[in-house]
């Protein structure tokens, strides 16, 4: 018989995962035409640093937050899915959850756009912070540590 978890921190995973298609869309969206009108094959394009090198940066913004989206973030998927597993996946957990996923939506959204440096650092930042409090959480359960 299988396992159903049932965890409030399951909805930010799935939002997350949706946000990270809407970001491939907008990057082919900008990018397929840019790469048109720049004459860029393909082929051309499997070069490493050629599209880079050619398109605009604010082409080049979306495909490198989509990048980004496969980083960090999968880090917050195995560890979602581990406090969802051991009975932790609610309460404060899910709230984490939620503050981690639209720090990662507001930072997309700062590097397709305006793409300010430092403030892509701040949000990268606090959302790191609030990971390490989600993986500190599940630490504390999975290897039962009493404080």
């Amino acid at each position: 018989m299988p396992v159903i978890v049932e965890a409030a921190i399951l909805k930010p995973v799935v939002i997350l995962m949706a946000w990270t298609m809407v970001m491939w869309a907008w990057m082919y969206v900008t990018r397929i035409p840019a790469m048109s009108k720049a004459g860029i094959s393909p082929d051309d394009a499997a070069v490493t640093g050629t599209l880079d090198k050619t398109l605009p940066s604010n082409v080049q913004s979306k495909a490198h937050n989509y990048n980004h989206l496969h980083e960090q973030p999968t880090v917050f998927y195995a560890v979602a899915i581990v406090l969802a597993m051991v009975g932790q996946g609610d309460g404060m957990n899910a709230l984490l959850a939620w503050i981690y996923v639209g720090l990662r939506i507001i930072h997309s959204l700062v590097q397709a756009t305006a793409n300010k440096v430092m403030v892509r650092f701040v949000l990268f930042a606090l959302s790191s912070l609030v990971l390490i409090a989600l993986i500190f959480h599940a630490a504390i359960k999975v290897f039962d540590i009493h404080m």
